[in-house]
């Protein structure tokens, strides 16, 4: 009768351990019937559960294990298993599984408690843990300002707006962003990644920059708060302060544009995910004039912003063309991948304000970068802690793939 063993194999990792295990069991014609390895800190962790034929027998297939191993200076486990509890494993159904990431400037075991436990009082089983960001070095602890642990998790979930919450208050309490999301095929084969421009790509309101110049900075700060609260429409809040900047010249725009920063970890994102194969867009309901220079720089392919009208060299304190406002950003996403002939959970939108919300609910991944309370509390995810190349981990993307550092 067919005997079925899990063998548990620890010790210090080098190349050639697998290879040399495996061409033990090889002789036998074991079959294997599930497989894991995980490596931390250069420590190897491996779990090997075959079927023995009746052919062999098990005292000679784990007895050569068992030397192996020793040879190789690793420890050996074997615990058998009996056909009923194999098959009952085989019929359980597929649970669905879960993808947690935990983002920060350096993550301490307070957080990951609280969000293991969080999980584990929703049934949800905790099944591979891996960390994305660089190596921490504690010599030069100013280096690494990036960390990140992505777990994937399987089980039924109940009340998933529960946990999403629960994960939330966390986030807030701890200072650590936590994103959690469905692993779907979807979320494994994202192509089209847009994005916010003003206070998303670049640190600044440009029409507050300009309402400065204008002198009418008090009067137009007051209109943006509000609507990035969401306290007012977006659409008259910007016909609003367009018209204050009525008679500002050309030429102001120029130097605006050549003084704007761009957020922490743009240039990043935009590298790497070029460098992947993804398409990028900006949809904002900023100003075209700046976001063609910032769609050279970082070589997007897609640019929708809001015209301003320039009469002899003047704005005329109105727009030229339809208004960019929220709903019609969440169009635009929808037309950009009906081009693209991809499916919408397919794409990524990322955004600070309340008018990028249709946006971010349109995209099969909307995340809320360092945006306002409102903002985050209705996004799927958000980046808070890190800069915005902290989208890469959100997509499972480890550092070592990424471009420019």
């Amino acid at each position: 009768m067919p005997e079925i063993v899990l063998i548990n194999i620890t010790g210090n990792d080098r190349p050639g351990l697998t290879a040399q295990l495996a061409e033990t069991l090889a002789p036998y014609g074991v079959t294997l019937l599930d497989m894991g390895q995980a490596v931390i800190h250069d420590f190897l962790s491996l779990g090997i559960l075959i079927e023995i034929p009746d052919a062999s027998r098990s005292s000679s297939v784990l007895k050569d294990i068992l030397f192996a191993a020793h040879r190789l200076g690793l420890q050996a486990r074997f615990t058998p298993i009996d056909e009923q509890r194999y098959e009952a494993w085989v019929e359980q159904p597929q649970s669905e599984r879960r993808i947690i990431t935990l983002l920060g400037r350096r993550i301490t075991a307070a957080p990951l408690a609280r969000v293991a436990r969080a999980l584990a009082d929703n049934g949800l089983n905790i099944e591979t843990i891996t960390r994305l960001s660089r190596r921490l070095s504690l010599s030069r602890p100013g280096e690494a300002a990036h960390a990140c642990i992505q777990m994937s998790a399987s089980g039924t979930l109940a009340d998933p707006d529960s946990l999403r919450g629960r994960l939330l208050s966390i986030s807030e309490e701890t200072g650590i962003d936590i994103s959690f999301h469905l692993d779907t095929i979807y979320s494994r084969n994202r192509r089209l990644v847009v994005f916010d421009m003003d206070s998303t790509l670049i640190q600044a309101e440009v029409i507050d920059i300009l309402a400065s110049r204008a002198g009418a900075g008090e009067q137009v700060a007051r209109i943006t708060e509000e609507a990035m609260q969401g306290k007012i429409d977006f659409r008259e809040s910007l016909i609003r302060r367009v018209a204050l900047l009525r008679g500002l010249p050309e030429s102001v725009l120029a130097e605006v544009a050549a003084g704007l920063q761009l957020t922490e970890g743009a240039e990043r994102v935009a590298a790497t995910l070029k460098s992947l194969g993804y398409k990028l867009g900006i949809i904002s309901g900023g100003f075209d004039y700046f976001g063609r220079r910032l769609q050279k720089r970082l070589g997007f392919d897609y640019l929708f912003a809001n015209r301003l009208e320039i009469e002899n060299g003047l704005l005329t304190g109105r727009l030229e063309g339809d208004i960019i406002d929220g709903p019609r950003k969440a169009e635009i996403l929808k037309t950009i991948a009906m081009v693209e002939n991809i499916s919408l959970e397919q794409t990524i939108a990322v955004g600070d304000g309340a008018n990028d919300l249709p946006m971010l609910h349109t995209a099969g991944l909307g995340v809320a970068f360092h945006a306002k309370p409102k903002v985050r509390a209705n996004a799927d995810q958000a980046i808070s802690s890190l800069g915005l190349d902290g989208l890469l981990y959100l997509m499972g993307i480890a550092e070592q793939e990424t471009r420019l550092g």
